[in-house]
């Protein structure tokens, strides 16, 4: 699978999960249009690795993972619930 392959099949992954998954109250769908590769790494012993976002400020990101050798695509959704700062400059 080529790179371009994989990122097209993860935006389409990304739209059919939020679609299925998102609360059906706020009457929202997405499209591909609406996701963008935050992160990629490109084919590693077959394997492929993206983590993607939408549009939509419901804090959640998608990390899909592509295993070469089975022909399986991972999807793993999370929510970011924080977001802290640790600052090395100070002395403990």
């Amino acid at each position: 699978m080529n790179s371009e392959k994989f990122i097209g099949l993860c935006k389409e992954n990304v739209v059919k999960y939020f679609n299925e998954y998102s609360d059906k109250t706020n009457n929202v769908l997405i499209t591909q249009e609406d996701v963008y590769v935050v992160w990629y790494c490109s084919k590693t012993l077959q394997n492929h690795k993206a983590l993607l976002n939408t549009n939509i400020s419901d804090r959640m990101y998608y990390e899909l993972t592509y295993n070469g050798d089975k022909n399986e695509l991972y999807l793993d959704a999370y929510k970011k619930w924080q977001n802290v700062k640790i600052d090395l400059n100070e002395e403990v």
